[in-house]
């Protein structure tokens, strides 16, 4: 399960697959059984085990826990668990259901789980390269965003979420328990990365008395007409004396603890430097962007691209000089709100997109506080079993407008994630899916609209397609520089020299490009990448079926089959448009 579908930054996944899963062993359902009810039974306790093994999962994830036979008692976070045990056991569940005994639904839902089952198994060769803690993707960097943003339905989310405060120091305990293990076996962060998560934490708690945390849930419990003003008091003094004794000191811990590790990591490069770094990085590409094909054809797919786009942009300033002139006019020619684009955007992808049903949605602006720590916008998946509220966040320090405003809304709202996330859960999936993360779909899907967008934005003009490549080529070359960095064991110098040709000359951008590629390996391919098998798998499709395709039905097929691997993906909907 995704909790934010982010733009352009990858928020909360790895969060989500740090707090995914405790071991379960399952009785064997009865022999008279169909394979059908047999395998959907285990699907069934497989999502409550899973969405169960974390009170923030699940909170975010059903808002009616009890309809799944789900009561918590435990609201205590907890650290990574040891998964390989769950996963071998679910795959010998897996591999002994006959397949041709299933529905067409059951049998790519078994599939997908195979895959992603097999494929977190390799993880375990490479325990000590993962890191859990970065400075804008790590756990202590979103943990924040996830209390601020939690959602206080009942007064019983009140106290659980209490609850969970309570649990903060011994969660970061556990955390930095790994992270002495890693310095201790050579393969903790450097000391530009842990000065980076310090300066971090130090700004989180640089205000005890006042932190954002307090003003939040202040203005949550305001929001609260059925909550007695008393009530409201005691939870806010119970809150405040929380993060005085939990929040702050595990933050303090936090920076105390990297501080002495400091000096313990040798490697300020990229995965390419440590034992296997380059085996846990093809690894990365499988489970973060669900990318199966090797590195180098990944490379020359990054490179093929950017020739396009040059050769596309050139051809483009050629015949219209004047678009390049008026190319920055498209950031501030454009005066709708961001309601009104979404319902411009909502009618203009009918042309090229299924129609769902009406869904209630609501923009807004972030909390002030949280401004500095949130990207330019973001959407916040509703529990799916209500599928509402359906909220898009627009962070007001961005100072988004345009052509940037417009497809920012695009990529977060209609025809991406809001729209993806409602279509599928409209196709009535079985709910263990909408607990997988497959970011490369999910961040594909919204940068390969995008491009539609900027094709709406004015009928498709000579300025707005060179924001459109401008845009393509930027992650192009950051998707480029991930591959060259983590697989090729490029130096900041040789990345220096690559950017320079690109006209980009600045040091300092050239030192934070490079620092935050290595503290985030594979996050830009899941968006780029991502976008580009969307758009080679359309041009494979209408090339073979020549009039007869109909690029809204392709969109259908591929909203239809959810979120997956890329493989899985490719080959049903080869299967669909074109049969044997």
């Amino acid at each position: 399960m995704q909790i934010f579908r982010t733009h352009k930054k990858g928020f909360l996944s790895l969060l989500l697959v740090i707090f995914f899963l405790v071991v379960f062993f399952l009785p064997s359902p009865s022999p008279e059984k169909s394979a059908n009810q047999t395998f959907e039974e285990y699907l069934q306790n497989w999502f409550v085990e899973d969405v169960s093994s974390n009170p923030l999962n699940l909170h975010y994830t059903l808002a009616d826990p009890s309809s799944y036979g789900i009561t918590m008692t435990n609201f205590q976070l907890n650290s990574s668990q040891d998964t390989s045990v769950i996963y071998k056991n679910r795959l010998d569940i897996l591999y002994n259901i006959p397949s041709e005994q299933l529905s067409d639904a059951n049998q790519l839902t078994q599939q997908i789980l195979c895959l992603a089952y097999e494929t977190e198994l390799e993880a375990d060769a490479y325990l000590l390269l993962n890191e859990v803690l970065s400075p804008s993707l790590g756990i202590q960097a979103q943990l924040p965003i996830l209390l601020a943003e939690y959602t206080f339905r009942e007064e019983e989310d009140i106290q659980n979420y209490l609850r969970m405060l309570s649990s903060v120091y011994s969660y970061f305990e556990d955390i930095l328990a790994f992270e002495q293990e890693k310095a201790l076996q050579g393969t903790f962060m450097s000391d530009t990365t842990a000065t980076r998560i310090i300066e971090q934490c130090s700004a989180f708690i640089a205000n005890p008395e006042n932190n954002y945390l307090d003003s939040i849930f202040h203005s949550n419990l305001d929001a609260l007409e059925h909550l007695t003003e008393k009530k409201k008091t005691t939870y806010q003094a119970l809150h405040t004396k929380l993060i005085q004794t939990q929040i702050i000191p595990a933050y303090q811990m936090l920076i105390d603890r990297l501080t002495e590790l400091k000096g313990s990591g040798k490697n300020e490069n990229g995965l390419y430097y440590y034992p296997n770094g380059t085996k846990y990085y093809e690894y990365l590409l499988k489970s973060n962007c669900g990318l199966y094909e090797s590195v180098s054809d990944i490379q020359n797919r990054l490179l093929q691209q950017m020739e396009q786009d040059l050769l596309t942009s050139e051809e483009i300033i050629t015949r219209n000089p004047a678009a390049l002139e008026n190319y920055s006019t498209a950031e501030t020619d454009y005066t709708q709100s961001p309601q009104q684009i979404l319902e411009t955007l909502q009618q203009t992808l009918l042309q090229d997109f299924p129609p769902i049903s009406n869904v209630n949605y609501e923009v807004k602006y972030v909390h002030e506080d949280l401004e500095e720590y949130l990207s330019p916008a973001f959407y916040l998946t509703p529990p799916i079993d209500t599928l509402s509220p359906n909220t898009i966040y627009i962070n007001g320090n961005e100072e988004l407008k345009g052509i940037h405003l417009f497809t920012t809304l695009a990529h977060e709202g209609f025809p991406g994630h809001l729209y993806q996330t409602i279509y599928f859960s409209s196709c009535n999936p079985t709910p263990i899916r909408q607990l997988l993360n497959f970011s490369g779909y999910v961040e594909g899907w919204a940068t390969y609209v995008e491009s539609y967008a900027y094709s709406y934005y004015d009928n498709n003009s000579d300025i707005s397609r060179l924001n459109q490549i401008n845009q393509s080529m930027n992650l192009c070359i950051l998707s480029f520089l991930d591959t060259k960095i983590h697989y090729d064991g490029w130096t900041l110098s040789e990345t220096s020299a690559y950017l320079d040709y690109f006209s980009i000359t600045d040091p300092a951008i050239h030192q934070e490009i490079f620092q935050t590629i290595i503290e985030s390996p594979s996050n830009y391919v899941k968006y780029y990448v991502g976008s580009l098998h969307f758009a080679d798998l359309r041009e494979q499709i209408k090339l073979q079926m020549g009039e007869n395709f109909s690029l809204s039905e392709f969109h259908k097929k591929i909203l239809e089959i959810g979120p997956c691997q890329f493989p899985i993906l490719e080959r049903e909907v080869q299967k669909y448009f074109l049969p044997d």
